[in-house]
């Protein structure tokens, strides 16, 4: 990876907490270029961890309302309030790319959308992004205490890559997941994976979605379900009434979701 020395976010609106700049974060297995923001945790400058690290899709929706499409998930604000409780994590938020997000976010090939360079992807999360963020910072590298988290296009490469990288990411969140894409064949990934699977999955769904997600993500936690090792094993579905599928709506349950997936690996009850 060739990506210049960490620096600190350039100045402009301040954001809450220490917020971290990799510029020209290279991929070699995409051919392309993108900075890549790390949000620390208060104690990370006090020599405090290691941390648990989350790795998140849409970057520039997550700290910004600048930067952002819709709106911001507010991650910085509520990673720093649950920090005053004793649960810290490092954020990893990583841009989309535009015109090529699809792409990226899409394991398979869909008739109409195209894509299907979602592996590609993973791989440079895992095998070029990953052990920068491991060498550079204070992490916890194991894979109890590595996740991976998004929504919609980014929640379906979430789900997907649980389950194919599972040595890796030990936890996945995955909000308002499309898994329509590709004719649906993400619950083919998930009924031939290794069961019982292990680790932690936060999904969730908005009522005021399109009836086929609400289906489609109450078929998912059923079927996830049947694979675990037991009815309540590491699954938290949540169902959101009235909610659409929007940035606001992930903000407001990102706490819900943080506070599942991270409290493990922070040494507090979830």
């Amino acid at each position: 990876m060739t990506a210049s020395d960490v620096v600190a976010r350039p100045v402009g609106k301040p954001l809450a907490g220490d917020i971290r700049v990799l510029a020209g974060v290279t991929s070699p297995e995409l051919g392309n270029t993108r900075d890549v923001l790390v949000y620390l945790p208060p104690s990370h400058q006090r020599g405090g961890g290691p941390f648990p690290v989350v790795y998140m899709h849409d970057g520039q929706n997550l700290f910004d309302p600048v930067t952002s499409f819709a709106g911001e998930w507010r991650v910085n604000e509520t990673l720093e309030r649950l920090a005053g409780e004793g649960i810290e994590a490092i954020a990893v938020a990583i841009p989309n790319m535009g015109m090529e997000r699809v792409d990226e976010y899409s394991p398979f090939r869909d008739e109409r959308r195209g894509g299907g360079r979602g592996d590609r992807y993973l791989e440079f999360v895992v095998r070029t992004l990953k052990p920068e963020i491991d060498r550079r910072f204070r992490t916890r590298p194991d894979r109890a205490c590595t996740g991976i988290m998004g929504s919609s296009m980014g929640g379906l490469i979430s789900l997907y890559g649980f389950f194919r990288h599972d040595t890796v990411f030990g936890f996945a969140g995955v909000m308002s997941p499309s898994l329509w894409f590709g004719g649906g064949a993400i619950f083919d990934v998930v009924k031939n994976s290794r069961a019982p699977w292990s680790g932690a999955i936060y999904l969730d769904i908005g009522t005021g979605e399109e009836r086929r997600a609400v289906r489609d993500a109450r078929a998912m936690a059923r079927l996830l379900r049947r694979r675990a090792g037991g009815p309540r094993h590491g699954l938290m579905y949540v169902e959101e009434r009235g909610a659409a599928h929007h940035e606001s709506a992930w903000a407001g349950r990102f706490e819900r979701a943080a506070r599942f997936l991270i409290s493990p690996c922070a040494g507090r009850p979830d």
